[in-house]
């Protein structure tokens, strides 16, 4: 009959309604109880979940049983700050200051900020969280004689709305590549995970009028982070893929991290 509603679809609506009422980490009830509670066979309770597992929704353990995932951030590619993406994914962000210094950065920062070899820089580590939950961390050299007193300023808020509205520096456009690594201990420990797991590393620079102000690095958490973009045949700069043992880089002008 036309309009009908297969068991399988209403499976899979009952599911997803039911992990988002329950919380990250709680267990749904188990395959057999699934057939039983709903109806339906085996075979049509697996397919949802495998579907449900792919999207991120849930995450089953072998021998253990079937959880609801954490909530992931997925983002996508474009000109946004960290704060604004959260909002827009109805998350609370938050910053934890972790380091500030005034030095002379290191040689490729140096090149970036296009600065003189002994010309000192201010230097910002912080800590991203969203809805209280570690999400990256951000590790950025500035420009100090385009941004004057920047370490005295309330650095838990958006450096590019700082930037902009204090000192007519607007982030107008952003270099940056991506790629996988596994998390040191020290990252580890401030993201709150185990050494070893994998993160999405940025290396990003920004610029305002043309002029580079920001050198950053960022990690973050791969499972509590996502990146996605939309890309056409008719677009004019295509990803580098080189299948030789350098990692992919993508290229775009994304500046999420501020």
């Amino acid at each position: 009959m036309a309009g009908r509603v297969t068991k399988q679809a209403q499976l899979r609506s009952a599911l997803t309604t039911l992990c988002a009422k329950l919380r990250p980490g709680e267990m749904l009830p188990s395959e057999r109880q699934l057939c039983d509670d709903y109806r339906v066979s085996r075979m049509t309770v697996r397919e949802v979940l495998g579907q449900l597992e792919s999207e991120g929704v849930i995450t089953r353990i072998p021998g253990k049983g079937t959880f609801v995932a954490e909530r992931v951030a997925r983002s996508r590619l474009h000109m946004a700050s960290f704060s604004e993406d959260m909002r827009r994914l109805g998350r609370v962000p938050s910053t934890v200051v972790l380091h500030t210094d005034y030095a002379v950065p290191p040689p490729a920062s140096i090149t970036a900020l296009s600065l003189n070899a002994t010309e000192k820089a201010f230097h910002l580590v912080r800590l991203r969280l969203a809805d209280g939950l570690p999400i990256s961390i951000d590790d950025g050299w500035y420009r100090a004689d385009l941004l004057p007193g920047l370490l005295d300023r309330d650095l838990t808020q958006s450096l590019y709305s700082l930037m902009a509205d204090v000192y007519d520096c607007p982030v107008d456009r952003a270099d940056q590549t991506v790629r996988a690594v596994a998390a040191d201990e020290r990252h580890a420990g401030w993201l709150g995970t185990d050494a070893g797991s994998p993160l999405l590393a940025f290396d990003r620079m920004s610029y305002s009028r043309d002029r580079c102000v920001e050198h950053a690095h960022s990690w973050y958490r791969a499972d509590r982070y996502q990146v996605y973009m939309t890309v056409s045949a008719g677009d004019n700069a295509q990803p580098q893929h080189d299948l030789s043992s350098k990692p992919i880089e993508l290229h775009n002008g994304r500046a999420a991290h501020d």
